[in-house]
């Protein structure tokens, strides 16, 4: 009977650890037809915590090669603006970038005295002649309880 409910709540434990990494995402504008298509973000870890090593793994799909670029970040907290970066987009994913489905791998380590609570970050990629590829937002948290060392 226990291997039974085992086997029964392995999927439920699945789901449940999908939903812990993965994140809804958001265009910055509605509607907005951009070349690059973002389908998911994963963090990890989640909730993010202070003083660690924190990544993002965004999926995303082009229609055209991208030989290079910028990626733009800026993140909010509560509604003030916490963090401005631009990044090289040839150092957060292997260029060129090939049509069809890519990862954007991003990782930031958050000063230990980083509030915790709800943030959200907004991302902008954009093409070497300066036009915009796509921009997302999402919103993700900092822990309450700092993670301790091993």
């Amino acid at each position: 009977m226990a291997s039974l409910l085992d086997r029964r709540a392995l999927p439920l434990l699945f789901l449940l650890a999908a939903c812990a990494v993965a994140t809804d995402v958001h265009y910055c504008k509605k509607g907005a037809d951009y070349p690059v298509k973002v389908s998911g973000v994963n963090m990890s870890p989640n909730p993010i915590a202070r003083g660690k090593p924190a990544t993002f793994n965004i999926s995303a799909t082009t229609g055209d090669q991208i030989s290079n670029g910028k990626l733009v970040i800026d993140v909010d907290y509560f509604f003030l603006h916490v963090h401005h970066g631009v990044y090289d987009l040839c150092e957060e994913t292997s260029c060129p970038v090939y049509i069809g489905d890519f990862v954007l791998s991003h990782q930031q380590t958050l000063p230990s005295f980083t509030p915790p609570g709800s943030y959200t970050l907004t991302m902008r990629m954009t093409g070497e002649d300066g036009q915009q590829l796509t921009c997302i937002t999402f919103g993700f948290s900092i822990g309450f309880v700092p993670v301790a060392d091993n």
